[in-house]
């Protein structure tokens, strides 16, 4: 059975590292082929430059930070990407308002309905 992800490569951007193994967990689960992970905006925006991601999840905020500048870099490249955050979402920035919200605590189903929304054809 093909799942989810199968030779997907993935972008997590995420802070907290428990969290980031859990999603890394979920990932694998998912089939994926490659998660690479990023705990700031400027290891992130490096990564985008360098690499090719059919997918990314992206913290809302990294360590104090927000994520924006990461969040364009991204739709530059016309990567598709999920934010996930434990806070509400309202304050987002004119430009990516409509971009969906995975709200922390988040199960697999939750991650898996996400996902096959973004990478549906």
């Amino acid at each position: 059975m093909d799942k989810l992800l199968s030779g997907r490569r993935v972008l997590v951007v995420e802070d907290e590292m428990l969290i980031l193994i859990m999603i890394e967990d979920m990932l694998v689960d998912l089939g994926c082929e490659s998660v690479t992970a990023a705990a700031t905006v400027s290891q992130a925006v490096a990564l985008i430059e360098a690499e090719i991601f059919d997918v990314a999840m992206l913290d809302m905020n990294l360590n104090g930070d927000n994520s924006y500048v990461v969040a364009d870099a991204l739709a530059a490249r016309d990567v598709p990407f999920v934010f996930s955050t434990g806070y509400s979402g309202h304050d987002m920035r004119d430009g990516h308002r409509h971009r969906p919200v995975l709200k922390k605590p988040f199960m697999e189903k939750d991650l898996t309905e996400m996902l096959r929304c973004l990478l549906a054809p």
